[in-house]
This record gives structure tokens, C-alpha cells and sequence, in this order.
């Protein structure tokens, strides 16, 4: 069917103007400078690079953290940085009971319930957490010596410098300023500081570093416990010291260097200050699994900072929204620029990362596979396939679990897990283990990273993941004899997770998914130069059809309460067309159904990836005006705060799929998509310019 030319609201496609002249970069990047003028608790500025992240109050430090702690927590976090507590009893997944579910004539047993087995169940939920490195603050004192508060600081400007990664605070207390800069090695996990003040003379300024227990709590830290903890602390000569770190079975390292007079005191047992005899501190802090060498001014981490993000923000695509008319583009502008330093700072490292990245806890640290996709995929999209390479390594690491689940499940190939720490381990739950939409993102991400290099390096790279991924989509489908289709489920839980797993079968996302995963696969093998699989294609050609209802999709084929009672959460069955080609997909049906979904959907109930999920559908079925009204939409979950993050709620008070979600529905709006509109940018509507460059055309 040929794609409408009209939106809803009578807008035709923008036309881009891929840029004759380059884009002036440093423009677009520097118009969007987050500045704070006040704390914000809700929206503190992190600094880092991808392995690494340092999240600071306005001080420049995390000097504050009591403020921030219910709200966003000042965190210092890494890839490497994990901690379990004792687990004297053995728990593993292994022993856990699991519960059968009926599944087409046999039992699978999952490890959903708890009941009878709380210990047991909730130390593998717990183990391992994410770990707060530590602590990095001022003591800061009144002229009458009173430990400052918030309320005690004035003057108050931050801003953080996206094309260098350099984060500069300022502020007085008692008419005297503090000038702070900030910044991160993009190499090293290290932090470098440079603080000038007369506070420091009068004393009533120093550094404060201070080291907590693990904990898989939001803030990644236990202060209340430090005889479960040791910090042992080796001086190296006048202006180095090392911090040795054991919590039960794991250690790591901390160093610290000054390179001006100071003093280093122990406070307490997990707590030290620097007390610099200068009005000048410059001082470098490195994180290290096992302690290194070498010494790294803030000179050094400074230059090494602003050389990597001029080569970011140089390098890759860019989009320019400055000519639109749209009162709406400025901000449209900010969430993009923002989302790309959040994913680079968060998304990118060598673990597919947590909803909340490396700035706090969220399910104690552990990544969640089925949000992969809309963390990382639109890396390659905007020309920066390195980026997702990193953590696409993980699939390769942990393979052997995956497929060790599912063969204890009975199936073939690799089941990927949802929630999941470094080593691959399914982490119980009522929901996680019964989702399988994760199950072809590897194949959506490999094919993403093909097309974005297309060797057989690449094909070598990914090919054992694509090719047991779609081993297990091929043995989870069943074979309806009556009917001759294929079914997924039950028992299966959808993307929108409010379905239970044994009334549900053949959600509409999922079945999509399932044919796009296995056409992706065997065209893999062609180009491994291997013979397709015949039961693949099998397979996709006969799978049951998308459900429908009064001419509309439904969430899945045993829903048709889909717009009432099931009215909330992920509206998933418009990805089906948007997200994916739609090969299944009625364009008509959809444009209904998406008009359905917002008329009547609940949309304080849903989340943020929803929004640029729901712009790609529009744009593919030729709705630009409405893409951008998605990507806008006034709703609690689609607040983008100061430093480019969405609060969900308070145990969710970021969530980067929703930047991941934006930056790829944007990369789909304008660069466009194979069998789309010939016309550039037919994603936005007719009254947007929109110059961009280094995009990738979808393949999906």
C-alpha cells in the first residue's frame, strides 16, 4: 500500500534540507547547555563516559547528597562496580523451586513465585547490586564555623559544557565565592577537580571523601553499616594515597592525587579530607578494580575531555531545528541534544546499562534486556555504531546461559533473560522470566549494525547470537494442528505487561517480531552464504495473523478489552507498524488503531519510550503532525527536566529509554526508512526545516 501523503491534521511531509553547508555543531550543542541557578534535586548534572559516571549536586561535588537522596541520588558508579552480600546458604537459580506452567500439552517450570522461598528468592533478586563507589563533597563551613547548608549558599551558577564534558559550578557563602570545575577522564574512570576559593584558608573549606557499604537500594549505598566494610588507606609519597576497598568478597581501589599543599586526615573509619593550605586544590580521583600507576593531573583529564567530545559531537549525525516555526522545535531540539550526552555518558559503555544508566539503582542495578533496544539501537542510526558494539559483546559472553535456559525450559537455541546482572543470570520474577519480545533485539540491533558496516566482520561478529536467537523464536512458536498456524503462548507476558501470562497468546508486537526476527536470520545466512532455514520461513509464513477487533489491533488475540479495561501501560500493538516494517500489518487497521490509542488510552499510565514509539508509527503510516505531537505530548511521564532526563516515579526518577527512544524515532522522521516516501524528513510536518546529516536509513 502506498503511504499516505496527509496527516491527521492535513500537514505533508517536511522537506529537509540536507545540509549543503555543515551544520554548525558547536552552535546546536552549545544553545543547549543545561544551567542551573538553584539546587534542583530532581535534576542533577552527571559527568562521564560510558564505562564511568560521576552525578554531582551544584556544588560541583555530591556535598549535599541528603537533598538529593529521595529524589535523584548523587552516585558515583561504574560497569565494574558490583557488590553481593554473603550467601552462606548457596542460593541459586538452580535451586530455586520453580512453577509449571502449562505449555501446549507439557510443563515449563519458571521462577515467578516467591511464596515459601522469600530468602531465597529475593537474594538472587539482590545479588548482585550496583555499588556506589564513593562519596566526593566539600566540607564547607559558615564564618562561624556551623557546617553549611543549602540555605547557606548564594550566588548559585552551574553549567555544564556538553561539547567539552566540563561542568563549572559557582556559589558564595558569607559573600565569599567558590569556583568548581568538574570534569571526567573519557578513558579512565577517574574524576578531576580544580577549586579555588579564600573558603580554603579560612578553613572552611576542604575535600571530603567518604566510602559506603553496598546496598541495592536507589542510592547504591549502606551508610548505617560500616563494620561490614573496610577502607584500609596506603599513603604514596606527599601527594598520593590509595584507598583499599574490601566489602565481603569484593574489592577495589580509590586513588586519590593533589597537586598543591594539603593536608590528609582520617575522620572516621570510612572517611578522610584533604585540608589544602593553598586557596587553590586541583585533585584527580581514580576508580580501579585493583589499584594502577601513574599519576593524571586535571590539566591532563581536562584535555583528554575536551578532545573527546569535540571528536563526538564532530563525528555522527546532527540534527539543526533551529529554522522551524514550530514553537515546539527549540525544546524538540534540547531533548535530542540532551538524550545523545545522557546515552553517551549512560548507554554506552560495555554492559547493556539499567533504566536509570550509571547514575543511581534501579531493580539494584541490574540491566534489563527487553528496554536493550531502546537504550542503544539508535547508535548506528545516528552514525556512532561503536557505540552499541561495546555492550553487544555481552550476548557473546553470556550465550552458553542463554541457551542453558533454554534447554532446561525445553526449547532450542538461547532464551535471553530480562533482568540481569554482568554474569547472565536470570533474576526471579512475577513478570521478567515469561517476556520474550527481548528475544529478537539482537538480531534488530546486529542487522542495525550490518547495515551501518556492512563486512563480514560484522557477520562474523554476530552470528552465533542472531543464529541462536532465532533457533529459540523458531521452538517457542507451536503449531496449531486444527489451524495450521503458528502461536506464540500461552504462557506468555507482552511488552505491556498488565496481561496474565496463561490468558494471553499471540500479542501483536510479539508476532511481528517474530516474523521480522526470522526473515532477519535467514537473510543472515544468505550472506553467510549458508542455505536458509526452511522451518524459519515456515514458521514466519504461518503465523497466526495480527489480532483484530472492530477494526482495530488488539494488545493480543485474547484482549478485546484492549481500549477499556487494558487501557494503560505500553500501548505495544502500534509497533508493530513503526517500530517494525509492519510485514503483518494492515496500514489502514493501524492508522485506526493509533487514532484509538490516543483518544482513549490512559496516559499518566504509560512510559517514556510510548511516546517516540507512537511517532514512529505515525510517521510510517504518513501522520507527521501527529509523530510530533507524541514526541510532545503533555503528560506526566513525557516531563523532560533540566539535565534531559524523564521522571517515571520515585523509584524511576530517570529512565533512559525514553532519551534511546527519542533519538531513534527522530533518526526515522529524517533520514526515512526502506519502502518509505522518497521525500526527506517525511516524518515532520510541513511547517518544520529540518537540516540534518550522517543519518542511517532504517532498515527495519
Amino acid at each position: 500500500m502506498k503511504p499516505t501523503r496527509r496527516g491527521i491534521l492535513g500537514a505533508l511531509p517536511a522537506l529537509a534540507l540536507p545540509a549543503a553547508t555543515p551544520i554548525d555543531r558547536h552552535a546546536v550543542v552549545r544553545r543547549h547547555n543545561p544551567v542551573l541557578g538553584a539546587f534542583q534535586p530532581r535534576s542533577p548534572l552527571s559527568i562521564g563516559n560510558g564505562e564511568f559516571a560521576f552525578t554531582a549536586d551544584i556544588t560541583g561535588l555530591q556535598t549535599f547528597p541528603d537533598l538529593y537522596d529521595k529524589a535523584m541520588p548523587l552516585c558515583t558508579m561504574s560497569h565494574w562496580g558490583w557488590h553481593s552480600f554473603p550467601n552462606p546458604r548457596g542460593y541459586s537459580l538452580a535451586t530455586l523451586k520453580l512453577t509449571d506452567f502449562e505449555t501446549h500439552g507439557r510443563k515449563v517450570g519458571y521462577p515467578v513465585a516467591a511464596r515459601g522461598q522469600e530468602e531465597h528468592y529475593n537474594w538472587l533478586r539482590d545479588n548482585p547490586h550496583r555499588l556506589h563507589l564513593g562519596r566526593i563533597g566539600f566540607v564547607l563551613k559558615t564564618s562561624t564555623a556551623a557546617d553549611a547548608t543549602p540555605q547557606d549558599l548564594t550566588g548559585i551558577r552551574q553549567e555544564l559544557d556538553l561539547f567539552r564534558g566540563h561542568l563549572s559550578s559557582s556559589f558564595q557563602i558569607n559573600g565569599r565565592y567558590v569556583h568548581v570545575h568538574t570534569v571526567c577522564h573519557p578513558d579512565r574512570d577517574a574524576i578531576a577537580i580544580d577549586v579555588r576559593s579564600e573558603l580554603i584558608t579560612r578553613g572552611q573549606l576542604a575535600l571530603r571523601l567518604d566510602f559506603p557499604y553496598g546496598s541495592p537500594a536507589m542510592n547504591a549505598a549502606d551508610w548505617t553499616h560500616p563494620d561490614r566494610h573496610t577502607t584500609t588507606l596506603e599513603e604514596r609519597g606527599i601527594n598520593e594515597a590509595i584507598f583499599h576497598r574490601r566489602l565481603d568478597d569484593d574489592r577495589y581501589a580509590v586513588r586519590l592525587f593533589w597537586f598543591q599543599s594539603a593536608n590528609l586526615e582520617q575522620a572516621a573509619p570510612h572517611s578522610f579530607r584533604l585540608l589544602p593550605l593553598t586557596n587553590h586544590l586541583s585533585a584527580t580521583i581514580i576508580f580501579e578494580p585493583i589499584p594502577g600507576t601513574g599519576k593524571l593531573s586535571f590539566r591532563e583529564t581536562f584535555g583528554k575531555s575536551q578532545d573527546h567530545w569535540k571528536k563526538f559531537w564532530t563525528t555522527g549525525a546532527a540534527i539543526d531545528l533551529s529554522a522551524s516555526t514550530d514553537p515546539r522545535a527549540r525544546e524538540l531540539e534540547r531533548r535530542i541534544v540532551l538524550s545523545q550526552y545522557q546515552t553517551a555518558i549512560q548507554s554506552s559503555g560495555s554492559l547493556p546499562p539499567q533504566e536509570t544508566g550509571l547514575v543511581c539503582n534501579s531493580w539494584n542495578g541490574k540491566f534489563h534486556m527487553e528496554m536493550y533496544w531502546w537504550h542503544s539501537a539508535h547508535f548506528p542510526m545516528w552514525g556512532r555504531p561503536a557505540l552499541l558494539e561495546r555492550s553487544m559483546s555481552w550476548y557473546n559472553r553470556t550465550v552458553a546461559s542463554a541457551r542453558a535456559t533454554a534447554k532446561q525450559q525445553g526449547y532450542a537455541g538461547a532464551r535471553w533473560p530480562k533482568m540481569v546482572a554482568p554474569d547472565g543470570r536470570e533474576s526471579p520474577s512475577s513478570i521478567g522470566p515469561l517476556l520474550i519480545w527481548q528475544q529478537a533485539h539482537p538480531i534488530a540491533m546486529a542487522e542495525l549494525l550490518y547495515r551501518a558496516t556492512p563486512t563480514r566482520a560484522t557477520l562474523d561478529r554476530y552470528r552465533d547470537i542472531v543464529m541462536a536467537s532465532a533457533e529459540f523464536m523458531a521452538s517457542f512458536a507451536h503449531l496449531e494442528t486444527k489451524t495450521g498456524r503458528y502461536v506464540l503462548g500461552p504462557p506468555v507476558i507482552p511488552a505491556q505487561e498488565n496481561h496474565p501470562p496463561t490468558e494471553t497468546w499471540n500479542p501483536t508486537y510479539e508476532l511481528e517480531y517474530w516474523a521480522y526476527g526470522l526473515r532477519i536470520a535467514n537473510e543472515w545466512r544468505r550472506r553467510l552464504s549458508l542455505p536458509p532455514e526452511p522451518k524459519w520461513e515456515e514458521i514466519r509464513r504461518k503465523l497466526a495473523p495480527l489480532p483484530a477487533k472492530d477494526g482495530v489491533y488488539l494488545a493480543h488475540e485474547n484482549c478485546p478489552r484492549t481500549f477499556t479495561e487494558r487501557n494503560r501501560d505500553h500501548p505495544s500493538m502500534v509497533a508493530a507498524l513503526g517500530v517494525l516494517p509492519g510485514e503483518k500489518a494492515d496500514k489502514e487497521t493501524m492508522r485506526r488503531t493509533l487514532r484509538k490509542v490516543m483518544d482513549v488510552w490512559e496516559w499518566p499510565d504509560t512510559w517514556g519510550w510510548d511516546y517516540p514509539m507512537i511517532a514512529m508509527t505515525a510517521a510510517r503510516i504518513g501522520e507527521p503532525a501527529l509523530a510530533i505531537d507524541a514526541l510532545m505530548l503533555n503528560t506526566p511521564k513525557n516531563e523532560w527536566l533540566a539535565n534531559g532526563h524523564t521522571y517515571q516515579r520515585t523509584n524511576l526518577p530517570l529512565y533512559l529509554p525514553s532519551n534511546g527512544g527519542l533519538l531513534a524515532a527522530i533518526a526515522m522522521m529524517a533520514a526515512g526508512w526502506e519502502g518509505g516516501l522518497a521525500t526527506n524528513a517525511a516524518g515532520f510536518p510541513s511547517n518544520w526545516n529540518v537540516r540534518h546529516e550522517g543519518l542511517l536509513l532504517q532498515p527495519l
